[in-house]
């Protein structure tokens, strides 16, 4: 029996429409090009979103161009190393470069902001293969240490003005602790991967993590005891998600198998508790008051778990890729492929920030 001229025509038209979906690279090739749209040269960081948030976009960019083996980013990357560094005066600041400015030797007074920075030159080391990235993480590495002391029995203090300790300084210390710890000579690799022991045992016994196997924010300290306690503040998903990185990292030089299990068990509790019934991951705060900062963090988790799951091949986690860069693309982007906060859409009030975020989605779902 002859097809009809009327399921030929919807036949050819799936086919086109099929034919016209771009693909998981093209995806994230494309909003990484949006990106850029709001990177100024002269400061090496974006326009529209903050000093960590750029190390992140950075880190987002490094990750696209492994992922697709073009390295079209590649002189951003040098540029970003030389200017970020440079403080520009405020009087000299108009136009873009209006509050951007650089801290040499991306030091500044959050050791959050500088692990953010160590792990993204530690990712341009990997692409790149020059050690002067690898030489600027180890060199941010050092006076990461220096925030470590005895109060609530260890671990690092967010900031210089020593007032709270928290999970996300914290983290990265132990991520970046476990990264150079793989790369190290042999002479520096006992030093690195010391430390990352040190705040590993740490953190498992600070109560940051709950019974429910989130990360709180940060700890409690009575002044009068000095006893710390698990502050029940807010389960971001980027504090559910630098740990996954860390602890599958340190698993490549590290024989002990309750690494990758305990990161699969965060993971789990993660995906169940920061996510809505279609699957599509959301911090508390969406979609109104997020801030500067919270729009960063979804992007974060997506590329932790993505590290986590080169090694334990989890078919829920590609899932969970796809069904989120999948919305991401069909809810959240403009028609000028910008993307938003919230991703299951409506794309609200995009930036550098929510678009570098958006795009470690996109980058998690390319296949290998």
């Amino acid at each position: 029996m002859k097809p009809t001229r009327l399921a030929c025509a919807l036949l050819l038209l799936a086919t086109t429409c099929l034919a016209q979906q771009p693909t998981p690279r093209q995806r994230a090739s494309t909003a990484a090009a949006t990106l850029q749209h709001w990177y100024v040269p002269q400061t090496g960081l974006y326009q529209t979103t903050g000093w960590w948030n750029s190390a992140n976009a950075i880190t987002a960019l490094i990750d696209l161009q492994r992922a697709t083996r073009n390295r079209a980013y590649v002189p951003a990357l040098a540029t970003t190393f030389t200017q970020a560094q440079i403080v520009i005066p405020k009087a000299e600041q108009t136009g873009p470069l209006t509050k951007m400015t650089g801290f040499p030797g991306f030091l500044n007074d959050y050791y959050d902001d500088e692990g953010w920075w160590a792990l993204a030159w530690i990712d341009a080391y990997d692409l790149t293969n020059e050690p002067r990235y690898l030489a600027m993480a180890q060199s941010i590495f050092q006076d990461m240490s220096g925030g470590w002391d005895a109060t609530c029995g260890g671990g690092i203090w967010w900031s210089k003005q020593r007032t709270y300790k928290n999970a996300i300084a914290n983290e990265l210390f132990f991520s970046v602790a476990t990264h150079l710890a793989v790369r190290a000579q042999a002479t520096d690799r006992d030093r690195y991967n010391d430390w990352a022991g040190k705040e590993w045992r740490w953190f498992q016994a600070s109560g940051m993590i709950n019974n429910q196997h989130l990360v709180n924010d940060g700890l409690n300290i009575d002044k009068s005891s000095g006893e710390c306690r698990n502050n029940g503040r807010t389960v971001w998903t980027y504090n559910q998600g630098v740990i996954l990185g860390a602890l599958t990292e340190w698993s490549r030089i590290n024989p002990d198998s309750t690494l990758i299990t305990e990161a699969r068990v965060l993971a789990d509790a993660g995906l169940t508790s920061l996510t809505d019934n279609a699957g599509v991951l959301h911090d508390s705060c969406e979609p109104a008051a997020c801030g500067a900062d919270a729009p960063q963090f979804k992007g974060v988790f997506n590329r932790n778990l993505r590290a986590l799951q080169r090694v334990v091949h989890e078919p829920r986690y590609t899932a969970f890729f796809r069904t989120n860069a999948d919305t991401i693309w069909t809810a959240d982007r403009t028609p000028d492929n910008t993307l938003g906060l919230v991703w299951s859409g409506p794309p609200l009030i995009p930036d550098a920030a929510t678009q570098s975020s958006a795009l470690d989605a996109l980058v998690a779902a390319i296949p290998d």
